[in-house]
């Protein structure tokens, strides 16, 4: 909220009732802010309903109610909205919606669903490909079974890697790799495929043992950094133009000769690994890059005896982003009072919202509503 009480910009709370307690949660949401936030939130969206709209009409007509304050509209939910998500919680076990395979064989892709996990929309780029099935587990089996296995980025990547170990995910990994099939760390990913990692700022666990399965080393810095890289693929894929973004704080600090890169930036300079089977990097969102990940996918196929998968030769992400984004706008449209959404936008928030809000609002259902 600070954006907003800096600019007094007016605000909406959007509630999920796809995972329940919706009516709660906004109440309990608007209750807890300050009063000077509370001044700003204008009223609320349920998002991603399933079911008949009139049966909410009772509940919605209850918040007003208590809040002083409108519900803009209700958003149904809908299958082909799913890139973008928000966090890992909104995906099912399986990403996406994969559409049959162009070859005899489907390609199996198990992402592991780490307790921290961070920018686990990179497992989406992979998603959209016909023929392909990503699933996020914390599930050994499922990781024995994969022919791909992607460790995501972490918002702490040695107290995942801890838990990696706990949990025998560690060992399922290790197993896959041995085995030949293709493993892909991306960013704290990435780093846990380490020989050793030195951490005195993030989890500030100093020098700890990451996987081995990379001949590298990585460092730990205060400075984080954030950028929007771009290069090339390149060994063993030639030289592919791909893009993606950085924001990290570990950096290689130990890089033999043998190990070559897996992309390299646009001076030259090498960025991540790759091993016979064993790939990383620190770039987020490089497998939106088209041509990059159809050559990905393939070598993957190839280490892991697929031979009978075909990547598809035309699929292109941006255009499936697009496609999604004009189907939310469409729902938004026809579902959301857009008309009262403009009036905030040009005149901020309403003057008269209840300031004191909900610390005042009484009995909810015969019991006293405390903050």
């Amino acid at each position: 909220m600070g954006l907003a009480r800096a600019a007094h910009l007016p605000t909406i709370i959007v509630g999920d009732i796809d995972r329940g307690g919706v009516f709660a949660s906004l109440f309990g949401t608007l209750a807890l802010l300050d009063a000077e936030d509370q001044a700003l939130v204008a009223g609320f969206i349920i998002n991603r309903f399933r079911g008949e709209l009139d049966l909410l009409h009772p509940g919605l007509d209850m918040l007003r109610s208590l809040t002083g304050r409108p519900t803009y509209g209700v958003l149904p939910f809908h299958l082909d909205l799913w890139l973008d998500a928000e966090d890992s919680l909104a995906y099912g076990r399986l990403l996406g919606r994969p559409e049959p395979a162009l070859g005899g064989e489907w390609l199996r892709v198990a992402v592991v669903r780490l307790p921290r996990i961070s920018n686990a929309t990179d497992a989406e780029a992979l998603a959209i490909e016909p023929g392909v099935r990503v699933r996020l587990t914390v599930e050994a089996a499922e990781l024995d079974e994969a022919d791909l296995v992607v460790l995501p980025g972490s918002k702490s990547t040695v107290d995942d890697l801890v838990w990696l170990r706990e949990s025998g995910l560690a060992d399922a990994v290790a197993r896959h790799a041995a085995a030949g099939k293709p493993l892909l760390g991306i960013c704290g990913g990435f780093q846990m495929l380490a020989e050793r990692i030195h951490d005195d700022v993030e989890s500030r666990r100093g020098t700890v043992a990451g996987l081995g399965l990379a001949p590298i080393e990585i460092t730990f810095r205060s400075a984080k950094t954030l950028a929007r890289p771009i290069g090339t693929a390149d060994g063993r894929f030639g030289r592919i133009p791909v893009r993606g973004y950085e924001i990290h704080h570990g950096y290689v600090s130990r890089r033999p000769e043998e190990v070559q890169p897996l992309l390299c930036y646009a001076d030259g300079t090498p960025e991540g690994a790759s091993l016979a089977n064993v790939f990383g990097t620190h770039w987020h969102g490089v497998l939106e890059s088209d041509e990059f990940r159809r050559a990905f996918l393939t070598e993957a196929a190839r280490l892991a005896g697929r031979t009978g998968f075909t990547v598809a030769p035309d699929t292109r992400f941006a255009v499936v982003r697009e496609r999604m984004l004009n189907l939310l706008g469409d729902l938004v449209e026809t579902h959301l009072d857009t008309d009262a959404l403009w009036r905030l936008i040009e005149s901020g928030p309403p003057p008269d919202l209840p300031h004191e809000g909900c610390a005042q609002l009484g009995d909810w259902g015969g019991r006293r509503v405390r903050r």
